[in-house]
């Protein structure tokens, strides 16, 4: 009895709790990872986390994670920038911004941006229309083994080949 009681009193002690930090923190959670961003933490896992925010939905805070992931140099944040901004998730439908976020991950070697920005060259969407610089950059991708690449290379080139065709408003001259 006398053991309980003693147990007892150590266990409600209020020494033994850190009065200057937290109990059982947050670790992998989303609430954790957007807390890391704002404290100007962008490791890997909190950066990946941006994908998982972004699937659910939460575009504007998806936004967040990738934009100071992608300024502290992750070419796949930068890509995911891109995807936002192209498809106007968490802000405006902004291609020339979609554009440049693949241009800064391809300069950065990233074969996601170089097949991004290729293919926006093939088109001219958010960047001036050069084709032979596209395919350069597709071709670039390819060499890395990223098969939506070799897929375009295979099909000549063709945008179509790569984009699903509920898409085509986006692509479609403007003048």
């Amino acid at each position: 009895m006398l053991k309980r009681l003693a147990v007892a009193a150590l266990v409600a002690t209020p020494a033994l709790a850190d009065p200057g930090g937290t109990l059982n923190p947050e670790e992998m959670t989303i609430g954790r990872m957007i807390d890391n961003i704002r404290n100007g933490e962008t490791d890997m896992p909190t950066c990946m986390t941006g994908y998982f925010i972004t699937k659910s939905g939460r575009h504007v805070m998806a936004r967040e994670v990738f934009e100071a992931c992608a300024e502290a140099g992750y070419t796949g944040a930068m890509t995911w920038m891109s995807q936002l901004d192209n498809n106007g998730l968490g802000g405006e439908y902004n291609p020339e911004a979609a554009a440049e976020w693949d241009r800064r991950a391809a300069q950065a070697g990233d074969p996601v941006g170089q097949f991004n920005l290729g293919l926006n060259m093939i088109r001219g969407h958010g960047v001036r229309r050069d084709v032979a610089q596209g395919r350069r950059l597709i071709d670039a991708a390819a060499a890395t083994g990223l098969p939506i690449a070799r897929r375009m290379q295979a099909s000549g080139y063709d945008p179509d080949e790569v984009t699903p065709d509920a898409d085509n408003w986006k692509y479609a001259p403007l003048f």
